[in-house]
């Protein structure tokens, strides 16, 4: 707008539509759609375009994108205890937190523990500031990631201030009994058997309980690991579900199932 026009519009009160009418100054992005140029939209790419629907978007309910996953929500909702094993990539963690945050919010349970070993995966947390609090926090940062996606974070603030949802170690599981609550044991692959034991007999009244992890990818040595033991040894128990989950139902990025097919 030139200082003429601007100064008649304010006199005036009047918009010389004019003045807008040439665009050769604007750079419109291009849009699917018949009769013009396919390129980048920020919407992505359409349902029916080669690349597929953009499925990124937050969904208030979950649905199951594999097989594995429809069979791993099912067991959640069956039984009271279910151990999800398979690689990175597969929703394990996600899908778990997911059905305890849908169990919190339709009263089905009173409150969710979430828990996770704090092993090193080759670093060390000693130098970390702060108090043991802030030392562990990186470990359960991928929890609080989770939650947050299914809930805002001040939601998810003031339910931890009224104790209706618990983020703790391991080592604090020890001789405690969790009644009416949903409880995820996250990356179970970093726990021994006796540490896994300890943590499946917390199971409580009116409880669920979802272990997940992959016996591949465990930072303890060699034959430390009890997860794929008591795995195998629960394929027997008619009560309990272990649902494992396979490299075709990595829903990550495409590469990720490549690279674990060939690591």
């Amino acid at each position: 707008m030139t200082k003429r026009a601007a100064k008649r519009f304010v006199r005036e009160g009047n918009l010389d539509a004019e003045q807008y009418a040439s665009d050769n100054k604007v750079r419109r992005l291009n849009v699917h759609g018949a009769g013009v140029n396919n390129g980048w939209s920020p919407m992505g790419p359409v349902a029916n375009s080669a690349d597929g629907p953009r499925d990124q978007s937050y969904v208030k309910t979950i649905k199951p994108k594999s097989e594995g996953q429809a069979a791993l929500m099912a067991a959640i909702d069956d039984k009271n205890l279910v151990l999800a094993l398979g690689p990175a990539g597969t929703g394990k963690t996600y899908l778990a937190i997911a059905k305890a945050v849908e169990a919190l919010e339709a009263g089905k349970v009173g409150r969710i523990v979430l828990s996770r070993p704090a092993v090193e995966a080759g670093e060390s947390i000693g130098y970390l500031p702060g108090a043991m609090e802030d030392k562990l926090a990186p470990y359960l940062r991928p929890l609080y990631d989770a939650l947050t996606d299914r809930l805002s974070m001040k939601r998810v603030k003031a339910l931890m201030a009224e104790g209706l949802i618990e983020i703790a170690p391991v080592g604090y599981m020890r001789g405690r009994t969790l009644n009416n609550a949903f409880v995820v044991i996250d990356e179970a692959q970093n726990c021994t058997y006796v540490q896994l034991k300890m943590l499946l007999t917390r199971l409580g009244w009116n409880s669920t309980m979802v272990v997940t992890g992959d016996p591949h990818q465990s930072d303890l040595l060699p034959g430390i690991s009890g997860l794929a033991d008591v795995a195998d040894k629960f394929e027997a128990v008619e009560t309990i579900e272990v649902v494992r989950l396979k490299d075709k139902d990595i829903v990550r990025h495409p590469l990720v199932a490549q690279m674990l097919g060939v690591l």
